[in-house]
């Protein structure tokens, strides 16, 4: 196949021959020679050349090698001059036995077979065929309409896969604007954990991330470009809420009760699409007193701009990833920070680099070089860590970590710790957790440890007894006098079914099904909710990493492949049986017997219920979740037909 037009990207314009000689002279002085090797590769089929730079490309996560330099200059004569011929070369994509070699080379370890269907899609080497260009493929019904709950990452994904598909669908958003959680989260310091080039659609690489890992307001912008692109604005209502969704079982459609600001409305669907995510609903803690605090009082997730903390004395609640980035960005402004830590985090070593433009050039103009870099940000950030959360059960240190991968890295973290509190004994003291790394979510360290060390900031870990009007009072006894009080702590992710109602077959409701027990099929579908389709649903998150965009991608391509299975089967509706569902679970519990989270010495997290189940967290790789999603397992469902009665209506696929 040629791939010259296989992947697009917000502002990639790649194309052959390059005729801005000065500018790619730089981006290949300065890119990343792994991926320029890869690029090479692809255009001049020179294996000979990935046999010399073997010996010298490794895992990050050991000792770098030093490429000689003689062989680095000549890499960018041959791809200089590759580059710039006319006529251009062929850009015909390598078969699987040579990309299989390219991707093993440009990572330093053997790349399996199971990873080359994935990679060639979410990596965007290979785009899939769209569902309306299949061959003999039986089109959705005129009067079919799907509802989509969320405008974030993943609702505004469905709107493009359901608009590519042939189907009519409503978005519908509670806020004014695109986004979800990048839309509401606005507090200062606001960023993504995950690695700029590989946090995208992967249809949509963006080649323009001003920083290796990017800031929320930036993310927004990336899913308004995305809007933009795609025209999806007309199909989105804004300001408006789901209140209920009831099945009708007469003709199986869902029954939808929205309101907004001239009130309730009703609409009928066939089918739902929940991509409102369980980030989504903040919460304040349970602290007593705290409503009675006359200072200002907020979450990270309802940031209240019109609070000017210059000179104020700041009480920060929580230490995880949103507290660690609001103190940073708050602690040079305030009088006085103090951090009142509830538990201990790992933080792990990160820096907020500015990608140079050279680098951004060469996304945007040197064909595949943007797929390249995004693999390898891939590679590293996502199913390359899963061996840290395996437990080795025979290794000897269970006390400290659950196998020596995972104790290499907790010894990576520590050299961190060590390197910037070595005159802080105390603060080691209070901030180095007793459990192993990736026990529950690990934190970014940009600048964090170093804000802890502030002569304006300090760190209490006595636990709050309760707060007044004017200060907080410690366990211990202690009152600190604040001004403001900033609450990082979190969401009611337990609560999966959100704010609505959520009614299904037999009047079933799945708030009082699931209270804090959530539990579902592929984290996608429920027994006795036909066409209910979730996003990060029980156990799908993928907290061994970065990868929620692989995710996304992964679970709105099996909800439209499952409407893919009733417009083929001439069938209303389908659902998962209990059978399936029960088993899918048996399966989820088993491998997380011998996962990190449920380790004796891992700790609490919002990746368990209040009886310690873990019901967040998928226990599988990436790779493998992408695998059990690509169609339905038509014996795992069962389907309604038009004359949909409880004796003829409903059959079992076989």
């Amino acid at each position: 196949m040629n791939n010259n037009s296989a992947v697009a990207g917000i502002g990639i314009n790649a194309s052959l021959p390059i005729s801005d000689h000065q500018a790619l002279k730089q981006a290949l002085q300065e890119g990343e020679v792994p991926s320029l090797l890869m690029v090479y590769v692809h255009f001049s089929r020179d294996e000979a050349m990935l046999e010399r730079f073997a010996p010298y490309i490794n895992s990050i996560f050991d000792m770098p090698k030093e490429i000689p330099e003689a062989l680095v200059a000549e890499l960018r004569e041959k791809l200089f001059a590759l580059l710039t011929r006319d006529p251009a070369p062929d850009d015909i994509a390598p078969d699987d036995v040579l990309l299989q070699k390219m991707l093993s080379v440009s990572v330093g370890e053997k790349v399996d077979d199971e990873f080359i269907p994935m990679l060639k899609e979410q990596m965007g080497f290979e785009p899939p065929l769209k569902r309306s260009e299949r061959p003999k493929r039986v089109a959705p019904r005129k009067d079919f309409k799907v509802l989509v709950i969320g405008a974030g990452l993943t609702g505004l994904l469905a709107a493009i896969k359901l608009r590519e598909a042939g189907y009519d669908f409503q978005v519908i958003e509670k806020n004014p604007e695109i986004g979800g959680t990048w839309w509401e989260n606005t507090y200062p310091g606001c960023g993504v954990d995950t690695p700029s080039h590989f946090y995208s659609y992967s249809f949509e690489l963006n080649p323009n991330w001003s920083h290796y890992t990017p800031t929320g307001p930036e993310f927004q912008q990336y899913l308004l470009a995305v809007t933009e692109k795609y025209q999806l604005r007309n199909n989105v209502a804004f300001n408006t809420t789901v209140r209920r969704c009831e099945y009708n079982e007469s003709n199986d459609t869902w029954s939808v009760t929205l309101e907004d600001e001239n009130g309730p409305r009703e609409m009928v669907v066939n089918a739902i699409i929940n991509a409102h995510g369980p980030l989504n609903r903040w919460k304040y803690p349970a602290i007593d007193g705290l409503q009675d605090f006359e200072g200002a009082l907020m979450h990270t997730a309802a940031w209240d701009h019109s609070v000017d903390l210059s000179g104020k004395r700041v009480a920060l609640l929580g230490t995880g990833a949103s507290g660690v980035q609001i103190g940073t960005a708050v602690a040079e402004q305030v009088a006085h920070l103090t951090v009142l830590q509830r538990s201990r985090h790992w933080v792990m070593p990160n820096h907020y680099i500015p990608v140079p433009e050279s680098a951004r050039w060469a996304q945007r103009h040197i064909p595949h070089y943007a797929q390249w870099f995004r693999f390898r940000s891939y590679w590293f950030a996502a199913d390359g860590l899963f061996e840290n959360i395996k437990v080795d059960w025979d290794w000897p240190h269970q006390d400290r970590s659950v196998s020596a991968a995972n104790d290499m890295v907790r010894e990576y973290c520590l050299q961190n710790y060590r390197e910037k509190l070595s005159d802080r004994p105390d603060l080691m003291e209070k901030l180095i957790p007793d459990y192993p790394v990736f026990g529950k979510r690990i934190v970014m360290d940009i600048n964090w440890l170093n804000t802890l060390k502030r002569d304006n900031v300090s760190l209490e870990t006595a636990g709050i007894d309760h707060v007044t009007k004017d200060a907080i009072v410690l366990k211990d006894g202690q009152r600190i006098e604040v001004d403001v009080i900033i609450c990082a702590t979190g969401f009611d992710t337990a609560n999966m079914v959100g704010l609505m109602d959520v009614i299904g077959r037999d009047g079933r409701n799945l708030r009082e099904e699931w209270q804090d027990d959530p539990r579902g099929y592929l984290g996608v579908a429920i027994p006795g909710y036909p066409n209910y389709f979730i996003t990060v649903g029980p156990n799908s998150a993928p907290n061994h990493a970065g990868g929620q965009n692989i995710t996304s991608e992964s679970q709105i391509h099996y909800a439209l492949e499952c409407l893919e299975l009733l417009q083929e089967k001439g069938a209303n509706a389908l659902e998962p049986t209990q059978a399936a569902t029960d088993t899918f679970n048996s399966r989820v519990d088993e491998a997380l017997k011998d996962l990190i989270w449920l380790h004796p010495t891992a700790p609490r997290s919002y990746y368990k219920n209040s009886k310690g189940r873990n019901i967040m967290s998928c226990p599988y790789r990436l790779v493998e979740y992408w695998q059990m999603t690509r169609a339905p397992a038509e014996r795992d469902f069962s389907l309604h037909y038009a004359s949909s009665n409880a004796d003829s209506g409903v059959a079992s696929a076989n």
